[in-house]
């Protein structure tokens, strides 16, 4: 159930998810907003609170109608977790603007786009393009890999684990956008997180060093896996631009246009060999 699921949500969020009516963070919005003190404690409460409706409706769809119910369940928890429409959104905006040489929408939109780790303060224009190459590489591995993971290594509880990473990450984005980075860190999802991307980041830094310079790529990848403290941004990030370092640009529209170029192409060998282990798994 678990490749046949993912494959229609891909399917679907490719042709049709546009904009955020389709994405958890919108509908955990009302919840949020009811925040006013923040800690790690309640961030944990929240995030067990989800899991466990997450859980029971498992349990209660299990076996209805032959399984179609659950199914349809399986499809949708994946519709919502899975899929960045809206930041989509602001992707083909900024494209446009920069197209336009609207310095102000462009650079409004690229702040949209680097919301959770910011732009560099007083960077030149090289410094600005990477960053940006970086958040949109980053948007890819929240939005697409990361779920993907979880969803795939919960096997019957996929769903559990896709929903507590769709939270976290809709937590995160929620307080990046409106409190202050010292209520962000109080809240504990930077350090909740920080553990949870542990081994997607180097399982898709894996695939990034790949594709990339192998002499020096598959040497910071390894040196990756002794490292606790670096931020996984940092460590996903690093990787990729050894892929992005064979095509390097300066322009406000090639530049990020190759940076999603290649996350996708990340993307497609990941969904394509958790597809061939799936079906070997199956075979075995």
């Amino acid at each position: 159930m678990t490749l046949f699921s993912l494959l229609l949500v891909l399917g679907w969020e490719r042709l049709f998810k546009m904009g955020e009516h389709w994405q958890l963070d919108h509908h955990l919005a009302v919840i949020f907003r009811r925040r006013k003190h923040f800690s790690m404690s309640q961030t944990l409460i929240m995030l067990l609170l989800t899991m466990a409706i997450i859980v029971l409706c498992l349990v209660v769809l299990k076996g209805l109608f032959f399984g179609f119910l659950l199914l349809i369940f399986w499809v949708g928890v994946g519709l919502l977790c899975i899929g960045a429409g809206s930041v989509r959104l602001h992707y083909h905006a900024y494209l446009k603007a920069a197209s336009d040489n609207d310095i102000a929408a462009h650079t409004a939109m690229a702040e949209e786009l680097t919301l959770i780790h910011g732009l560099p303060v007083e960077c030149d224009e090289r410094e600005y393009l990477r960053e940006l190459q970086n958040a949109l590489l980053w948007i890819n591995y929240r939005f697409y890999l990361a779920p993907l993971f979880w969803f795939v290594v919960g096997g019957a509880w996929g769903p559990v684990l896709l929903v507590g990473y769709a939270f976290l990450r809709a937590w995160q984005s929620w307080l990046a956008r409106h409190h202050s980075p010292l209520e962000r860190s109080q809240s504990g999802v930077d350090a909740i997180l920080h553990v949870i991307d542990w081994i997607p980041v180097r399982l898709v830094g894996a695939a990034y060093a790949l594709l990339g310079h192998g002499e020096r790529a598959l040497p910071a990848w390894l040196a990756s896996l002794g490292d606790r403290h670096t931020p996984q941004y940092q460590v996903l990030t690093r990787l990729a631009q050894f892929s992005l370092a064979r095509d390097p640009h300066m322009d406000k529209v090639e530049t990020p246009r190759v940076a999603v170029a290649l996350a996708k192409k990340v993307s497609l060998v990941v969904v394509v060999a958790v597809a061939l282990l799936t079906i070997y798994g199956t075979l075995v």
